[in-house]
């Protein structure tokens, strides 16, 4: 006997079906609650379809769900059972193959099983803690990144209505320094009504980094910014009440930002592929960082070209009778968060590696990609199917290099 078990996973609970073997479901399905008491049920009913199929271990099938299977299949690892996590198209395409338009959960627990006798379903490698740490450390840096760009640019908005000159008085605006001291003077006013020696004063405490000298040089720039500014007097409190607020959320997130890139590091160094990776000129700790967390474990893909396709950069193939398309698109199916990461390698590895260009030649980071990048644009290449190309070469790279556990200067 070959059983098998299928859940349907929704928030906070699963439907259950079981079959003892291909044409065999065993009871009728029962949803369980993704709590110790529901997960017992759930062990229970393993044991005792084990035992009626003669001690054989049923396989659970479950559809990728985001979040809401981490339940079930870390329960799943520590009773030692066999998973298989079905991609949610493969799953909708066997459903869509039935003649009747019904949807339950009942009758998708029941589709997984039959899913399971029809295709070659592998099961779930495991990807490690130390790669599933890593991912949510990345994923969770991407979030935040995301909101603090919005702030920033809410801040920007902002400060055209309270502030504008104080732009020029910092190299970065987004400085911790210029942030510091914008919160303390938030407006013409406050500038004015201090002398250049406290504000020097307090610019010099904000940084102790930098010379007595300099915070002078920015306290004169600090009172010229002021007299500049063409809002003397703020009508508006309410305006200077959320610059200050938008201030500190900048600062938050950028504290956030600052421990979560160190844990990545701490955590990333322990990988041997990311020092890998890493060989490859225009990937840098970030990108490596991001790469080997979607990737997971490299033995998950037989061929390059599984590893292409997992990044969603293959192309999408439609031929009906005597008709080809000849636009073909990619897929996208695949982790946008990887694809993110290999688009801005490819901006690193093509871009010129100088500061500044005393030649109109350009030294590219990574120069064995670039000259396959200026092929494709002499054929007459968009920039976007060049640029797509040079992805597909470089998860080819990637994926030769963490097979062989190799740095790209020996593979070369």
């Amino acid at each position: 006997m070959n059983p098998v078990i299928g859940l349907d996973v929704s928030k906070g609970e699963s439907q259950i079906q079981a079959f003892l073997d291909k044409g065999k479901p065993y009871r009728k399905s029962f949803s369980i609650k993704h709590d110790i008491k529901g997960l017992g049920n759930l062990l229970e009913f393993l044991h005792e379809v084990e035992k009626l199929a003669d001690g054989n271990q049923p396989t659970v099938v479950l559809e990728s769900t985001g979040h809401y299977h981490y339940p079930v299949t870390q329960f799943l690892e520590e009773q030692n059972y066999v998973y298989i996590i079905v991609n949610p198209l493969i799953s909708h395409r066997a459903k869509s193959s039935s003649l009747r338009k019904v949807k339950t959960d009942a009758i998708d627990a029941y589709h997984l099983c039959e899913l399971f006798y029809k295709e070659e379903l592998e099961p779930y490698k495991k990807r490690g803690i130390q790669l599933l740490n890593l991912r949510n450390l990345t994923r969770q840096q991407e979030s935040i990144a995301e909101i603090s760009a919005k702030t920033k640019l809410q801040l920007h908005s902002l400060l055209d209505q309270v502030f504008p000159e104080y732009r020029g008085v910092f190299g970065s605006l987004y400085s911790k320094v210029s942030l510091l001291t914008l919160l303390a003077f938030p407006t013409s006013q406050a500038v004015l009504s201090a002398s250049e020696g406290e504000i020097a004063e307090k610019i010099r405490a904000l940084c102790k980094s930098r010379s007595e000298l300099w915070a002078q040089e920015r306290a004169k720039k600090l009172k010229e910014a002021a007299l500049r500014n063409p809002f003397q007097n703020n009508l508006y409190q309410s305006n200077i009440f959320n610059l200050e607020m938008l201030v500190r959320l900048v600062l938050q997130y950028q504290e956030h930002l600052s421990k979560i890139a160190t844990e990545i590091d701490a955590l990333a160094k322990e990988v041997e592929e990311y020092h890998l990776l890493q060989s490859i000129p225009g990937i840098g700790e970030k990108i490596a960082a991001t790469i080997i967390s979607e990737v997971g474990e490299i033995n998950r893909f037989d061929s390059a070209k599984k590893l292409v396709a997992f990044a969603g950069v293959d192309p999408s193939v439609y031929s009906s009778g005597k008709f080809t398309a000849s636009v073909n698109r990619i897929t996208k199916r695949g982790s946008n968060r990887l694809r993110h990461a290999l688009y801005m390698a490819v901006q690193s590895g093509i871009r010129d590696s100088r500061k500044k260009k005393t030649t109109d030649e350009i030294i590219a980071r990574n120069k064995r990609l670039r000259e396959f990048y200026d092929k494709k644009r002499e054929e007459d290449k968009p920039f976007r199917v060049a640029v797509l190309a040079y992805v597909n070469k470089l998860l080819h790279w990637i994926y030769a290099l963490l097979k062989n556990r190799t740095p790209l200067q020996d593979m070369a």
